[in-house]
This record gives C-alpha cells, sequence and structure tokens, in this order.
C-alpha cells in the first residue's frame, strides 16, 4: 500500500492511500474523514451499519466512477479486487457516511487547444458534503498540458487558507510517462512521473503537469487545509493564458469514458 500521511509530508491535514486489493482490508480512520474512490475494479463499503456497492470502472480513463465517504472515528471494511485509492483529510467534524453515485459526478471540459483537459469534480465544496477533504479528477490527453497556467491555493499571507494538495498519478501506456513542474520560493522542480508517482505540493505555484504524446495523462488531486474552499490564483506571469482559449476549440478526444456527458 501506498501511503503519505500528514506527518510522512511534515504538514497538517492531507493524506492518501493506494490499495492494491484481492480480499477484504479493514481499518480505522481515527482523525482523518476518508473517501474510497475505484481506480479500477468494484469492491463493497461497510461503515458505520451501511453498506455500500461500488460498481468502480476498468480504469482511470473508463470514466468516472462512483465511491463512498466514511467520517473520522470509524471502521471501514473494503472487500473486492483492484486498485483503490483513499484520500484523507484530518477532520473535526464527524458527519455520516454516504454513496456517492457516478451520475452525479459533475465533468467539466476545462482550457481549449492543447490545454484542454477534463475535470471529474467528484468532491469539491460545491458538489459534495465533507468536513475538509476536497479532491477531482484530471484527465489529459497525451501531448496536452493541464494545471496550466501555473497556479496555487493559498496568498502567501498569515491567517489564509492554504491548501496541502497531493497529486497522484496514472499514464496510459506501459512505458508512459509525463512531467510535473512545482515552484516557488523554496523549490524549483520539474519530475518525470510514471503510474503510481506522488508529488506533494505544501504550497506555492504548481503546473504544467504535461502529458509527452502518445500518452494520456491522469491524476487524483487531494487537498485539505484550515479551511474548505478551493482558492486559486494564477501566476500573473501566465494568466494571460486564459484569455487564447476563446479562440480555440476544445481537443476532440475529450471526454475520455463512453457515456460521459458534460
Amino acid at each position: 500500500m501506498k501511503t503519505v500521511t500528514p506527518e510522512a509530508a511534515g504538514w497538517t491535514y492531507s493524506g492518501l492511500r493506494v490499495l492494491d486489493l484481492v480480499g477484504t482490508h479493514e481499518f480505522q480512520t481515527g482523525d482523518d474523514e476518508v473517501l474510497v474512490l475505484p481506480l479500477a475494479g468494484s469492491c463493497t463499503v461497510e461503515c458505520d451499519g451501511e453498506t455500500f456497492t461500488l460498481d468502480g470502472r476498468a480504469d482511470v480513463f473508463a470514466g468516472v466512477t462512483d465511491f463512498a465517504y466514511a467520517p473520522r472515528d470509524a471502521t471501514v471494511t473494503v472487500t473486492g479486487e483492484g486498485r483503490f485509492a483513499i484520500p484523507t483529510a484530518r477532520a473535526s467534524r464527524r458527519l455520516a457516511p454516504r454513496y456517492g453515485p457516478a451520475e452525479k459526478v459533475p465533468v467539466e471540459l476545462r482550457g481549449a487547444g492543447s490545454c484542454s483537459r477534463q475535470v471529474n469534480n467528484f468532491c469539491t465544496p460545491d458538489v459534495f458534503a465533507a468536513d475538509r477533504l476536497i479532491a477531482c479528477e484530471v484527465l489529459t490527453p497525451g501531448g496536452n498540458w493541464s494545471s496550466y497556467p501555473p497556479h496555487k491555493h493559498d496568498e502567501d499571507r498569515p491567517g489564509e487558507s492554504v491548501l496541502e494538495e497531493i497529486y497522484y498519478f496514472e499514464v496510459r501506456g506501459a512505458d508512459g510517462m509525463a512531467y510535473q513542474r512545482v515552484y516557488g520560493p523554496d523549490t524549483d522542480m520539474l519530475a518525470e512521473v510514471r503510474s503510481g508517482d506522488v508529488v506533494l505540493i505544501p504550497r506555492g505555484w504548481h503546473g504544467p503537469s504535461m502529458a509527452a504524446p502518445g500518452y494520456d495523462l491522469y491524476y487524483l488531486n487531494v487537498m485539505a487545509g484550515p479551511r474548505r474552499a478551493w482558492e486559486i490564483c494564477d501566476d500573473p506571469a501566465h494568466a494571460w493564458i486564459r484569455d487564447t482559449w476563446a479562440a480555440q476549440e476544445v481537443d476532440p478526444r475529450l471526454p475520455f469514458g463512453r457515456g460521459v456527458t458534460t
């Protein structure tokens, strides 16, 4: 199991586990609220006397998936076969366990031209109730850029909301690769990423996420902070890029997944 905890990351709120499962796995949520999100496969999720059947999907490019939410201070049992993401956030409130149906996940086609990408907004603040956890999926056709213009989720001022962000990547194709840029006062990184890789972004500018030609790119964004507010600020040096999209068409390869509507 790939695991990122707030303690291991050196921050306060965001975490992620990726579980490869054949059979049953039981865990305690402790101080965290969590999601069970099928990346490939299906499962049942039991929590607080509730049982949710997740139909899942063949892989992350096959379409949106249903998911389950479990609160802090709970026992969760996952039974099935496949690969499952478990985004987590340190929570102060204990909400009820719930099922998130795939048909209620808003699918957004963002950008245009070579900046076209698909965003599955399954656990954003205006879509699904949680205490602190924010999560979405981004799918980028090969050769395109996403997380662009570069942006950040803080204002570098005391008292402002800072979202601790995790990127979990999958690339279509056995030898596929992509690239992720992160920069700011304390870091300047351009890293090659492959399926299963994770990039941690505590603050500062991030983007673009670059899908190499021939290799479609998926990433799961997991975010949490002191407030559940998805505040986005473009790098002013590159914000003008958004103005160019009005004259371009959205990439016709989007959306990914049969039966997906936007």
